[in-house]
């Protein structure tokens, strides 16, 4: 079935207090946004990747692609206003005719409609530690149930605000939602064809709006989103972790 990465690198760095986007900050001498790119190159050999950044970023996302090798298998795309319409940007480049049936011999009077499916994977472009196990596992349950969202069990003792008042939660019952966040593309399509709603938070929120359910799978605690300076010392140390 035919894989396709969009991963979303349109931050513009405002908590990490620097003028340049997190997602181009060099993480042991290479951009963020990189190591992502490699992740989902190296999962699988028949992947392509919808890179949606700002426009105005084209040249260093040209030059990380040219870094990789990967021009034939990336494709540029300009970010929206906001996450949701990024991602649809993103969607509006993947055409049944050119992405999927143009990819596979289909004879149109014979193959089911499976065959003009394909699994969509929406990733964070600064969550640049996930593993290519994470991405496979996350393939190979959308094939089975036709999504896999990413979690982590909480391991902070948590509480919830309610009327001003903090209250306990059990902490074994929170999870903490990670990318990427996978569908079969036929439901992420239709569920983007939707009005955007301010309530959409991720992929996952749009595709249940949408009355479809969504399926959790055991995400990984070193998949960090790059959002502050902590967390690129804290990714520093984990990839020099990995090298000893």
């Amino acid at each position: 079935m035919q894989k396709i990465a969009i991963i979303v690198a349109g931050g513009a760095g405002v908590r990490m207090g620097s003028a340049t986007p997190k997602q181009f900050l060099l993480l042991h001498g290479k951009p963020v946004l990189q190591y992502s790119l490699q992740a989902f190159l190296d999962a699988y050999d028949d992947l392509k990747i919808i890179l949606v950044i700002p426009e105005a970023h084209f040249d260093k996302g040209n030059q990380i692609i040219e870094d990789l090798q990967a021009a034939h298998r990336v494709t540029m795309v300009n970010g929206g206003e906001t996450r949701f319409h990024s991602v649809k940007n993103g969607l509006a480049q993947i055409s049944l005719q050119n992405w999927l049936i143009a990819n596979t011999a289909v004879n149109k009077s014979e193959e089911s409609a499976e065959t003009q499916n394909a699994v969509v994977f929406v990733h964070d472009g600064v969550r640049c530690l996930i593993s290519k196990e994470l991405i496979r596992r996350c393939y190979e349950q959308t094939i089975e149930k036709g999504s896999a969202i990413p979690a982590v069990t909480a391991t902070d003792s948590i509480r919830i605000m309610e009327n001003g008042i903090p209250k306990v939660a059990n902490r074994d019952n929170i999870r903490i939602i990670q990318t990427p966040q996978t569908f079969l593309s036929n439901l992420l399509l239709e569920a983007f064809a939707q009005t955007y709603n301010p309530l959409f938070t991720d992929e996952a929120t749009v595709v249940e709006a949408a009355n479809h359910p969504i399926f959790l799978t055991e995400g990984e605690y070193n998949n960090i989103k790059i959002t502050r300076p902590a967390d690129l010392l804290l990714a520093e140390s984990i990839i020099s972790g990995s090298q000893q």
